[in-house]
């Protein structure tokens, strides 16, 4: 899949039988297992099941195979490297599992969500989560942060820069930090989808409008040619 600077994301498909290895980079990873089951080895876990809906953070530098069960369809993989900073996460971090099922509900507005990793929860750099989103379109918003979201199931539109996109199960949005935008759900189904942003940060964060009285957007480097940017999984 197509790579942006920072957050880079592929979409990768395990045969049933066959494996997935390699070494996480200098920024580490998040994975998200969409279908499919099978068995991580990677730090101390040995033999650890990975199912659908389950996240896994990947500390930076450390080896990883993951081999896909024979005899159920394929395992469908979401990957994501994080970018290196400047302090690197100690090397003893432990690889980790998370279950969405197990992860709490939260909410903004009518929309809800549940965070795999983050602060707070194995994963200090960035975070991961899972939204859910009714049908309605919601006020557009800013994040803070660098954001990369793929649609999981149903159908919508993007909103951003006066413009509208389609979206459709395996769209992959890019949204960098102080893009307005908004995801309407266009369907009668809820809009499902896959969240990574780093710095990491609540998903609920917004920044203040531009032209609110006051509003600072801290932290937020001015981009005049920052855009949304959409593509397809293949």
């Amino acid at each position: 899949m197509p790579g942006i600077p920072g957050l880079v994301r592929r979409l990768v498909s395990v045969a049933p039988g066959s494996r997935f290895e390699g070494t996480a980079g200098s920024g580490g990873e998040l994975w998200f297992v969409i279908a499919g089951r099978g068995r991580l080895d990677a730090g101390g876990l040995r033999g650890a099941a990975a199912g659908r809906d389950a996240g896994v953070w990947v500390p930076p530098g450390l080896g990883y195979r993951l081999d896909a069960d024979a005899g159920v369809p394929g395992l469908l993989l979401d990957a994501v490297a994080l970018p290196g900073g400047r302090r690197p996460v100690a090397a003893s971090a432990a690889p980790q599992l998370a279950e969405l099922r197990d992860c709490e509900v939260e909410r903004t507005g009518d929309r809800r969500f549940r965070v795999l990793f983050g602060p707070g929860r194995d994963c200090p750099a960035a975070t991961q989560f899972v939204g859910e989103i009714p049908p309605g379109r919601a006020p557009e918003h800013s994040h803070p942060y660098d954001e990369l979201v793929l649609i999981l199931g149903g159908e919508g539109v993007a909103h951003a820069s006066g413009a509208q996109h389609p979206l459709a199960a395996g769209t992959c949005i890019h949204l960098p930090p102080g893009v307005l935008h908004c995801l309407e759900n266009t369907g009668r189904d809820t809009l499902r989808v896959l969240g990574v942003f780093h710095p990491a940060d609540s998903p609920a964060a917004k920044l203040a409008a531009p032209d609110a009285p006051g509003s600072v957007q801290r932290g937020v480097r001015s981009r005049l040619d920052a855009r949304m940017r959409l593509w397809q999984a293949r």
